[in-house]
């Protein structure tokens, strides 16, 4: 199982301790307005379950992140396949979610910056993709960042109806050559 450091964070297994931190990030209004509804505590532990299952059966995914300095639960960030959702798939996917008390801080583009590292050097993919909401400026930001391009490849996400708000999203990629460069 993998753990990242960064300068400021650790990107780490889930603990049962995290659960209520992110139960609460994941009730957020604001944290949660680019997806379609906040999470109920047993909709947000399901999800700490499933994202730690992920992580103990490859060695890594969608990590917890944590202050190293005050060991405080930020959010997390990760890698995830997908394998043929997408009609981009099959890809590896980063995302991220952070406490809103941890934003603008520089916490995702670190975290992100680790996660690519991670993806380049140890799982050695080819291309990483991540997608938003096309309103989600400041993951669009992060993700610039990072050094990923906006492929101005847009698409319906499968998961929603094409009429929905939230349905149209931007797909942004970095391959290693670019990552390298």
């Amino acid at each position: 199982m993998h753990e990242l450091l960064t300068p400021r964070l650790v990107l780490r297994q889930w603990r049962p301790a995290d659960r209520p931190s992110f139960a609460e990030l994941n009730a957020d209004e604001t944290v949660m307005r680019h997806f379609t509804n906040t999470l109920t505590v047993t909709e947000s532990d399901a999800l700490v379950d499933r994202l730690s299952g992920d992580i103990e059966i490859n060695g890594w995914g969608f990590w917890a992140i944590e202050r190293r300095t005050t060991g405080a639960f930020v959010g997390f960030t990760g890698l995830q396949a997908q394998p043929d959702r997408f009609t981009f798939s099959p890809c590896v996917e980063i995302g991220w979610r952070l406490a809103q008390r941890h934003w603008g801080q520089g916490f995702a583009t670190e975290a992100a910056i680790a996660a690519v590292e991670f993806g380049f050097t140890q799982l050695e993919v080819q291309k990483i993709a991540s997608f938003t909401t096309l309103k989600n400026t400041a993951s669009q930001n992060v993700m610039r960042r990072i050094g990923m391009v906006n492929t101005q490849r847009n698409f319906l996400h499968p998961s929603l109806p094409a009429t929905h708000p939230l349905a149209e999203h931007v797909l942004f990629e970095i391959t290693e050559q670019q990552w390298r460069a």
